[in-house]
């Protein structure tokens, strides 16, 4: 049974819980109209992703607008340029949020109205599209990760806005734009938990120090046999993205939504990339083609006519990149997980070696910065490795005056080249990407450094095609 409970909750708890999945439940005529048009399966998924929240409201129903009239001026900082000029592109800007490409009641991607238990719209929740949802080039996508989300200001502001105090987190959510870490939010959910998900009068300690990091496209799901970095989760396993409700649902709760998340899982492998939108030198890219499949192939598969994908996980030992999250997730925190309803049909496998799953490079255009912690702002500098920025700036907004269409990626300011004021400022420092922190090394990932310029710049060429 649903528990009749229609006080809202504490951010800590409900406001997180939908960071990767929020579904809803569709009418029946509304599933019907839908199922009409696309599969059914897709249609419904399609559906809950847009237009439902199970859970109970985080915020009053005015507190975006609230907060979108008494937004606190940061004129002259990185956080906030100048060409923001309504109260709501204000605060789009400052938080990283951006308008939803499909009705949602005039609230941005990643807001919604939520639901009491007895079925009246009484406030707002997130849900996965805060971060699942990205823009570039002035158009949102369902699906592109989002790369300027601030996540933590974000929640703290509306918190404010609703008249309390922000919650204590005993974990860094993110200490950067567009990064965000629900590997660790996961993990102090399970921790609240027994194996029977009644909930424990004190927390486990299961071990696991997990890093923000950047987050994926959902249109590679479709090539995967996993789902997240690690590999050590099947890709079928919709009962995985439904762990972020564990703030709130019982175990039979969570069996009663099983299906939906099916669907949902199923509308997200039929995503595809948006094309690279300027002009392409063809011949150049018809020479990056042989330079990719001599090099890069072996990991990250072929692309055109006849597609493979070799599904590999690299060792971390070859891949070099920043061990933290491989080595993040606890052999404790794992059998934690797979003794619950969650790890009863696909659990985790603890025995895997550590390393990461090298991805589909599908629409790489567009999901600059690279490595899976967003530590590289260009392809460029993933191929050159000696030319990576250690601190760089991220711009607020994924305006194509901002992309490097040469170098392909973000462009960005290195700290000795940015304003020194804009360190002074929490919006502002939070702008900066400081590959020194934990978990965001931008080392490893060498395997470009010995093609010539020539080779190098003929592949970057080729990726803008894929």
């Amino acid at each position: 049974m649903i528990r009749q409970r229609v006080r809202r909750p504490f951010p800590l708890f409900s406001c997180f819980c939908v960071i990767l999945a929020s579904i809803g439940l569709a009418s029946d005529a509304s599933a019907q109209e839908l199922a009409n048009a696309e599969a059914p399966q897709i249609a419904r998924g399609r559906y809950v992703l847009e237009s439902g929240s199970f859970l109970v409201p985080a915020w009053g129903s005015d507190v975006w607008k609230k907060l979108t009239q008494t937004l606190q001026p940061t004129a002259g900082t990185i956080a906030e340029p100048d060409s923001a000029t309504d109260s709501e592109k204000k605060a789009l800007v400052r938080f990283g949020l951006h308008p939803a490409p499909f009705s949602n009641d005039d609230l941005p991607m990643g807001i919604r109205k939520a639901w009491s238990r007895d079925g009246r719209k009484v406030g707002l929740q997130v849900d996965c599209l805060i971060c699942h949802g990205g823009s570039i080039g002035g158009k949102s996508y369902v699906g592109l990760g989002n790369t300027t989300l601030d996540f933590q200001q974000f929640l703290n502001a509306m918190t404010r806005a609703d008249g309390r105090r922000p919650p204590l987190l005993t974990f860094n959510l993110n200490s950067t734009r567009g990064t965000v870490n629900a590997g660790q939010l996961s993990i102090v959910l399970f921790s609240l938990r027994n194996p029977d998900l009644s909930f424990r009068q004190f927390p486990l300690t299961l071990g696991a120090n997990l890093p923000e990091q950047d987050v994926p496209a959902w249109w590679t799901l479709k090539k995967k046999s996993t789902l997240y970095l690690d590999a050590r989760t099947e890709v079928h396993s919709s009962r995985s993205i439904m762990q972020f409700y564990l703030g709130e649902f019982s175990e039979s709760q969570f069996a009663a939504y099983e299906p939906a998340f099916a669907d949902l899982l199923a509308y997200l492998k039929t995503l595809e990339a948006p094309k690279y939108p300027f002009p392409i030198d063809e011949t150049l890219a018809a020479r990056g083609k042989s330079v990719f499949e001599k090099n890069c192939s072996e990991c990250h598969g072929t692309y055109g006519s006849n597609e493979t994908y070799p599904d590999l996980l690299v060792p971390i030992d070859i891949i070099g990149t920043d061990r933290a999250r491989a080595e993040g997730v606890s052999r404790k925190s794992m059998e934690h997980y797979n003794s619950t309803w969650f790890g009863q049909v696909h659990p985790v496998d603890k025995d895997l070696e550590l390393g990461y799953k090298a991805p589909p490079l599908d629409g790489i255009w567009a999901t600059a910065p690279y490595l899976h912690n967003g530590s590289v702002p260009t392809l460029h500098a993933l191929l050159k490795s000696p030319e990576r920025p250690d601190i760089f700036v991220r711009h607020p907004s994924t305006g194509f005056e901002h992309y490097d269409q040469v170098h392909v990626g973000w462009k960005f300011d290195r700290p000795e080249d940015a304003d020194p004021d804009r360190s002074k400022t929490p919006a502002s420092s939070r702008s900066v990407f400081d590959s020194r922190r934990y978990g965001l090394g931008n080392r490893g990932h060498t395997f470009g450094d010995k093609l010539s310029d020539a080779d190098r710049q003929s592949l970057i060429e080729y990726l803008k095609t894929l």
